[in-house]
């Protein structure tokens, strides 16, 4: 019978599936340092790995209600140390987004995307709130854009993407209407479509305007967002020019990776040449050529994917990917179990984030989408990444344990 319960209570496959992730990481980076004269990088991460399962456990067991009670007041916290970053914080890689902690730093980026799924959740759960009213979709933005919003200062724009991936599925979860979906999408659709020329950019004016023409719910409204949608389009041009000259440079190797092989583009095509080279069952352990002779600086962070990708061949990349998608689905389906609304938007921000990470990274590995600078969840070299990752798994398997509770 207790055997019975805990069987009921702990969710091992969201924890095997996290764990299996993990281990693979620190193959990785292992790896990735090993020649590199890193090894302090790889000490640090199996630090960081002690720390996030001590995270994961400690969040798994605290009193759900707790988790809910807290979610404001964390979100305002992380709100100011944020602040506080862009006063006190440490500039890397062009962005003041760390503390420094000793021989350790810290990222409060990270931790903000939970507390922002936090307090979203604590939001939309209200009986009162209803997200096809202006005012209430206006606040549930409102929440998104504020952390948003101090993260584009630093500059950080890769970690600000990941709060608007996680910001359309929790809508959508949450019965916005299709009008409402539409209108976000459409912009963002447009003004992506518009940086590869005049044809795409009419081409996705075009779709969108039927699409907004045949889910609108309002004239007005339908006639301001496809003004908007292509306001935002025609502008690209004019924000792309006052972007800093990295964040051109990797937008134009983004759409032409040959234009300039040995500067901005020369991190995709090497990374194109470790996945590519190392076909079906890879080079094996520690025999990556394009690893062990870095050919990509610093592999062990963004570029982690390259590592199974060239040393296990399409088989270790391809167990990468079903343990991620193993997890986005064991994602959705707690927040499809779980009775409490809260934890519904709780499983389904959460599951978002890790989407979205996955989504960004591996798609700048293979060169199909632009560097912006995001970890790979558990495989990417840096503790505030792996132990919010931790954190978030933790999280999940407190929300399974307490499906049952309205």
């Amino acid at each position: 019978m207790i055997f019975q319960d805990i069987k009921e209570r702990i969710d091992y496959k969201t924890a095997l599936i996290a764990l299996a992730l993990v281990t693979i990481g620190i193959i990785s980076v292992y790896s990735a340092t090993y020649d590199a004269r890193a090894a302090e990088i790889f000490h640090k991460q199996v630090l960081w790995v002690g720390v996030g399962v001590l995270a994961l456990a400690i969040m798994a067991a605290v009193p759900f209600r707790l988790l809910q009670l807290v979610s404001y007041p964390a979100y305002f916290l992380s709100i100011l140390m944020l602040v506080i970053v862009l006063i006190l914080g440490r500039t890397v890689s062009g962005s003041m987004s760390w503390f420094n902690l000793g021989p350790l730093r810290l990222q409060p980026s990270e931790f903000t995307k939970i507390t922002t799924v936090l307090a979203l959740a604590t939001y939309l759960a209200r009986s009162d709130v209803s997200l096809k009213k202006i005012r209430d979709l206006s606040i549930a933005a409102g929440i998104v854009l504020l952390p948003v919003t101090l993260i584009m200062m630093q500059p950080d724009t890769g970690t600000a993407i990941i709060f608007f991936g996680m910001f359309f599925p929790v809508l959508f979860w949450g019965g916005a209407s299709r009008f409402t979906l539409v209108a976000i999408v459409a912009p963002v659709g447009t003004a992506v479509a518009a940086l590869f020329g005049t044809t795409p950019f009419l081409t996705a004016v075009i779709l969108f305007g039927v699409l907004i023409y045949l889910t609108q719910e309002d004239r007005i409204a339908a006639a301001a967002v496809f003004s908007l949608t292509v306001l935002i389009g025609v502008s690209v041009q004019f924000i792309y020019e006052g972007l800093k000259h990295y964040q051109q440079k990797r937008i134009a190797t983004f759409l032409d990776p040959n234009a300039d092989p040995l500067g901005a583009g020369y991190n995709i095509l090497q990374s194109k040449v470790a996945i590519g080279s190392g076909g079906f069952f890879g080079k094996g352990f520690l025999r990556g050529t394009q690893t062990q002779l870095n050919f990509i600086p610093e592999q062990w962070t963004d570029f982690i994917f390259c590592v199974p990708g060239e040393e296990f061949g399409f088989l270790g990349a391809a167990t990468v990917l079903l343990l991620f998608m193993a997890l986005l689905i064991r994602g959705v389906t707690i927040g499809s179990v779980v009775k409490n609304r809260y934890g519904g938007f709780v499983a389904i921000g959460l599951t978002a984030v890790f989407a979205t990470h996955i989504f960004l990274n591996i798609g700048m590995s293979i060169g199909l989408l632009p560097v912006i600078g995001v970890p790979l969840p558990f495989l990417s070299y840096g503790g505030s990444a792996l132990l919010s990752a931790m954190t978030m798994v933790g999280i999940l398997m407190n929300l399974y344990a307490n499906r049952k509770e309205y």
